[in-house]
C-alpha cells in the first residue's frame, strides 16, 4: 500500500512524519503566488490566487508522488492599483521577506527543488529575487515562473489559441484570464458585466512603451493602473469562453508537468570559488559558505 506522503499532493494535509517521507521522495515543492487585486467589473478578487493554485493543483493531481502544492502566498505587490477598491497591497520588502521566510523553511526541512508560480504580474521581479537568494542563501534550488509563461513553451499553442490583438488583448482581466477562470468558476464571472478595455498608452503606437503580458517595450512606464485604465480591464475580455480557458488549463498544466520532471531530478550547478586565496570573512549578505 502507497504512502500517504506519495500519494498525498497537498503539502497542509501531511502530518509532520509525513513531510520527512516527502522529502526522501525528492518532492518538488510548489508556491502559488498571487494577490487580492480588481480585475475589472467582471472577475473576482481572487483570479490571481485560485489560477496558479489550480494550475499547480492539477500538476498535483497527476504526478502527485514528485509534487507538493503549499497554500498560497494570497497577497501581493499591488500599490499601483491601489485607486481600485478592494485591492490589498502587500508592502514589496513585506512580500519579499515573507516568501523568503517559506522557501528558507523548506530548505531548512530538506526540500532540494521549489517553484514559485506565480499569478500576478507585478510580483515577477519580486519572485525573481527571492529565487535568486534562495539559491545563494539556502542549499535548495528554486525557480520563479508565471503561469501564463507556460503557454509559451509549445510555440504552436498561442498562434492557435489567440485570438485577442497584441500587444494589449491579453495584459489584465483579458481574454486569457477571463477564460481561464471562465473554466476554473464561471458562476462567479458576472458574465452580463464583460466588457473590453484599453491601455491608454499601448494606443500611442511607440515602440518603446506599450504591455502584453506575453511581452513588453523596451522602455515601458508602469505606474498607476488608473492612470491608463478607465475599468481595470487591460485587454479583450469579450474574446474570454470556457472552452478557451479549458484549453489554457490543460496546456499550462501539460507544461508543469514537463518542467516537474526536468526540474526534479536535476543536478545543481556546483559551485566554485575562483579565489586563489580563500576569503577569509563570510559574504556580508547571509550566503551560506562553499
Amino acid at each position: 500500500m502507497a504512502s500517504r506522503a506519495l500519494k498525498e499532493f497537498r503539502y497542509e494535509k501531511l502530518t509532520w512524519p509525513e513531510i520527512d517521507e516527502a522529502v526522501e521522495l525528492g518532492k518538488v515543492c510548489i508556491v502559488p503566488c498571487g494577490a487580492v487585486e480588481q480585475h475589472g467589473p467582471h472577475l473576482p478578487l481572487d483570479v490571481d490566487i485560485v489560477c496558479p493554485t489550480e494550475i499547480a493543483r492539477g500538476a498535483g493531481r497527476q504526478i502527485s508522488e514528485k509534487v507538493l502544492v503549499l497554500p498560497a502566498v494570497c497577497y501581493g505587490y499591488t500599490g499601483h492599483v491601489m485607486d481600485f477598491p478592494g485591492t490589498i497591497n502587500n508592502d514589496f520588502e513585506h512580500f519579499i521577506h515573507h516568501v523568503l521566510d517559506i522557501t528558507r523553511s523548506l530548505a531548512y526541512h530538506g526540500f532540494k527543488k521549489i517553484l514559485l508560480l506565480n499569478g500576478h504580474g507585478s510580483n515577477m521581479p519580486n519572485l525573481d529575487l527571492v529565487a535568486r537568494r534562495t539559491n545563494l542563501e539556502t542549499d535548495a534550488e528554486c525557480a520563479a515562473a508565471a503561469w501564463w509563461n507556460l503557454l509559451t513553451v509549445d510555440k504552436e499553442f498561442l498562434p492557435r489559441w489567440r485570438q485577442s490583438k497584441f500587444p494589449g488583448g491579453c495584459s489584465h482581466a483579458c481574454e486569457l484570464e477571463t477564460s481561464l477562470y471562465l473554466y476554473l468558476d464561471g458562476d462567479n464571472v458576472r458574465k452580463d458585466r464583460i466588457k473590453s478595455g484599453s491601455i491608454r498608452f499601448n494606443e500611442e503606437g511607440s515602440p518603446f512603451n506599450w504591455v502584453d503580458l506575453f511581452a513588453a517595450g523596451p522602455a515601458t512606464v508602469i505606474s498607476w493602473t488608473s492612470s491608463y485604465s478607465e475599468t481595470g480591464v487591460l485587454g479583450e475580455a469579450e474574446l474570454g469562453t470556457a472552452a478557451k480557458g479549458k484549453e489554457a488549463y490543460e496546456e499550462a498544466v501539460k507544461q508543469l508537468v514537463r518542467f516537474i520532471h526536468y526540474f526534479k531530478d536535476r543536478p545543481v550547478d556546483p559551485r566554485r570559488d575562483r579565489h586563489r586565496r580563500k576569503p577569509e570573512m563570510p559574504i556580508p549578505w547571509g550566503q551560506r559558505p562553499v
